[in-house]
This record gives structure tokens, sequence and C-alpha cells, in this order.
């Protein structure tokens, strides 16, 4: 059933639109496929977190919000302890954004996931929401942040950081929850908007192998906040997403209903950048095929978008989160250690020796038809010389891309084999049995697992 829009009294602003949209939502309007995909979302993120939370960057993360934030209901998962809402989403939204193994969508160019399905169980707890309100303020809460982000013109950017529009992700999905009146959700948008973190440095510094990265923690609580402010009359400057130098409204507000922006997620079996996804698999597809060994590549062309050149691309990077952001680094972990080592990249395989002698055998170029093809798709195109001879590959789409995808199996393997990684007993499995029938339960059924303090042991046999 296609949304119908309420009478726009509360503006005649695109915020005051996406309001009466988001408002005029019930879950009996969500197409069963978009519910299917909110699924495997939430899986894939309580993977990244299993695979997360035990970075330095995020323990920082936990130990600051407990200083800042206040006690309450929601969850901070895997700890057995809790916070009000902002503070458990800032922790939560740390553990799934540190290892760069989150979802991410091609037209917003980023990560909405890692912010928005924090945001919406932490809420969610606090005033006991349903699992099906759960899952619909996670369609919500995708389908805003991903039209907000799709409608700036990605060549205007000097950065594409997802924390500038993930706030408005989380307003939707919060504010739905909340049952905001379309008023006040238009205001929370407006604040959200404003006082995203501007992540400037994201633009122009050489340093990417730092924690901040794409700031999506801390937009999570400014979208979180401008909730709150909201709720109590606090005001924003409403045309925020009118003014054509920098957002194209026409586009955030067009064919509201047809279609669900999650149900075009992409899923990521590596943990670094997305824009390397297509060199990877280009390289492991030809060493399977060619049955070549890492000692006999002589060097490899890769040819990319522009984007992906402006990467740190550091052959020998001194931190997890360089090498993250390195075409080569990660090349060469998967040459030299194998796929399964980049699911996730740990710190130890920083300053190998093998993996930085393979990582400057690797060239790095633009090709421009590559560049025209971004930012629909993150192609890349290989060369790779070696004792056997030259063989080339190109990659359009990786793997988990909608045109590629990772199934429903693909997703649970993930969180399985991150799990068993870490000897968490049978976590994964009772969080995907748990996901996979949400609808059917309150929230707390799923935050008491999350929630629940993990201690390492024996991994079990499925």
């Amino acid at each position: 059933m296609r949304p119908v829009l309420k009478s726009r009294k509360s503006s005649g602003f695109t915020t005051g639109i996406l309001a009466e949209f988001i408002s005029s939502l019930s879950p009996d309007m969500i197409p069963a496929t978009a519910f299917e995909t909110a699924k495997k979302c939430i899986i894939d993120i309580a993977a990244a977190s299993l695979a997360g939370f035990k970075m330095v960057s995020s323990k920082a993360a936990k130990d600051m919000a407990k200083d800042l934030f206040s006690t309450g209901t929601s969850s901070v998962w895997f700890s057995g302890e809790s916070l009000n809402a902002p503070g458990a989403a800032y922790v939560n939204s740390s553990f799934a954004s540190a290892l760069d193994l989150d979802d991410g969508h091609r037209k917003a160019m980023g990560h909405p996931g890692a912010a928005i399905i924090p945001a919406a169980l932490a809420v969610a707890e606090e005033i006991n929401a349903s699992g099906i309100d759960f899952l619909t303020a996670v369609v919500i809460g995708y389908e805003i942040a991903v039209r907000v982000a799709s409608a700036r013109d990605h060549e205007k950017l000097d950065t594409l950081s997802s924390g500038k529009w993930c706030p408005y992700g989380v307003v939707a999905a919060g504010g739905w929850l909340y049952k905001l009146s379309p008023h006040k959700l238009a205001q929370a948008i407006s604040i959200a908007g404003v006082q995203a973190p501007e992540l400037s440095a994201s633009g122009y510094s050489k340093i990417m192998g730092n924690n901040v990265k794409e700031g999506i923690p801390w937009s999570t609580v400014t979208g979180l906040s401008a909730l709150m402010l909201a709720r109590n009359n606090y005001s924003g400057p409403l045309d925020i997403l009118d003014h054509p130098g920098f957002y194209d409204s026409k586009k955030i507000i067009s064919g509201f209903g047809k279609n669900y922006a999650i149900e075009n997620v992409y899923f990521k079996p590596y943990a670094c950048c997305r824009w390397i996804h297509s060199a990877i698999d280009a390289l492991l597809i030809l060493m399977d095929i060619h049955d070549l060994k890492q000692e006999q590549i002589s060097g490899i062309d890769v040819f990319l978008f522009k984007r992906a050149l402006m990467l740190t691309n550091q052959t020998c990077p001194e931190t997890l989160e360089g090498a993250q952001y390195s075409v080569q680094y990660s090349m060469a972990v998967a040459a030299v250690e194998g796929k399964e080592a980049l699911c996730p990249m740990k710190p130890d395989l920083i300053h190998r020796k093998e993996i930085i002698f393979f990582a400057e055998k690797i060239r790095l170029y633009e090709d421009l038809e590559l560049t025209s093809l971004f930012p629909d798709f993150a192609p890349a195109r290989i060369v790779i010389h070696s004792i056997k001879g030259d063989f080339e590959k190109f990659v359009k789409t990786p793997l988990g891309d909608p045109a590629n995808p990772m199934d429903m199996g693909m997703i649970e393997n993930k969180i399985n084999r991150i799990a068993d990684q870490n000897s968490f007993s049978n976590i994964a499995s009772r969080i995907v049995d748990n996901v996979k029938q949400i609808e059917n339960y309150d929230v707390r059924s799923l935050s008491n697992i999350l929630g629940h303090k993990l201690d390492s042991g024996s991994p079990k046999k499925r």
C-alpha cells in the first residue's frame, strides 16, 4: 500500500514534507521485502559490532559515554550495562563502525546502518516498542537518510563522510517511534542537519588512519539530541534542504512509497573501505582461476575511479584504520592471508613484512571510464603480472551489492564466523533466530541478547 501524505500544514519546506511522509507511515504500508532486508541489516550490524566491540576505540567510546551520559533503559551491547538512549546508541554505533564492516548504500555513498539501527533499538527499548515497530523504524530511517544523502552533488563535496547525513535517518527512525507531530519532527530534522558533525578534516587530512573516520557514532547522538530538543519546542532552520546549491529538494521528496532505499543496501564481506572491494574481488578471482600464489605475482596494476585514489593508500600503514583505507594493503592482506583475514582485519596484520612487500608491488591509476560510473558503481579493473603471464579482470559490482548479493545465508555465515573467531559461544545463532522472528516479539527479546555481557569461552559446534 502506497503512503498517502497528510495535509502539509506544518510547512511548505522539504523538512515539513518529509515529516508528514514519515508520520503517515505504518507497518502495513511497508512491503515484506523491505522488512526482510531490514532483518539482514540488523544481523549484519550485530556481526560488525561483535567484531568491533573489543577495539581500543570502542573501549574509549564506552568509557566516555559512561561519564557523559546518564543511566537509562537502553542496552550497551555485550556489556550487561545500560544508558539513556543517546548514550547507548553512541556506544553501540562505535562498535558497529569500528572495523569498516558495516552496510552501505551506493546512492548515499556511505553507511546508514551503523547509526540508524543502534539509534532505533535504543529508542525502541526506552518506549518498550514492539518488534514490528522497531523494524518499521529501521526501514524509515534508511529511507530518509539515503534520500537526503543522495540529493547532494558528490562532485562538489570535499568529503562524503556518512556522519554528515546519518542524523537525518536517526531523527526519522526515532521520531516515528516517539510519534512526534509532523511540526516537531520537521524541527528535529532541521536541528539535526545543522548540528551534524562537520567532519571537515575528512576532506583534506592525510591521516585517515584515525578513530574518528566518518563520524558515525557522534552523528547518531546529534540525531537523538535533535529529537530531545524538538520535543521541548526547540527550533531549527526549516529550509535547510531547500537550497539548490546544497541539495536537490525535488530528488529528496520524489517517488514516496514506490520502493524503499533499504532494499538496495550493500553488505561487506571485507573489513575495509567499500571502494576497495571490487579490486579485492578481481584479485581473488584471478588468483583462483589461474592457481596463482602470492609469490608468483611480480606486480599488479589497479585501475580505479577518482575518489578511490583519494584514500590514503599507504603500503605500510601505521594503524588498522590506515590499512582499511589502503587499496594496496587490503589487497595484499587478501593475497597473502586469504579473504578470511579481511573479516575482520585484525591489528596483528599491521607491519607484517610479507604483506608490505606485496603491497609495494601494486600500482594505482585512474580510469576515466570508471570515474564516470561512480557513485552508481564502485568498479575496478586489475592487471596481474606473474610468472604464468598477465591476467586482467574487471569487476563492476563487488560481492554484497544488490546486483551481486550476499543472501541471508551469507550474512548468517558472517556473524557465525565472527562469533566463533572470538569464542563467543552461541550468541550468533541466538541473534539470528530472534531477528528472523522479531515481528512476533517485543524489542526487549533482542536487546536482552545483545545486552548480555560476553565472556570468552570455547566456541560451540553448530
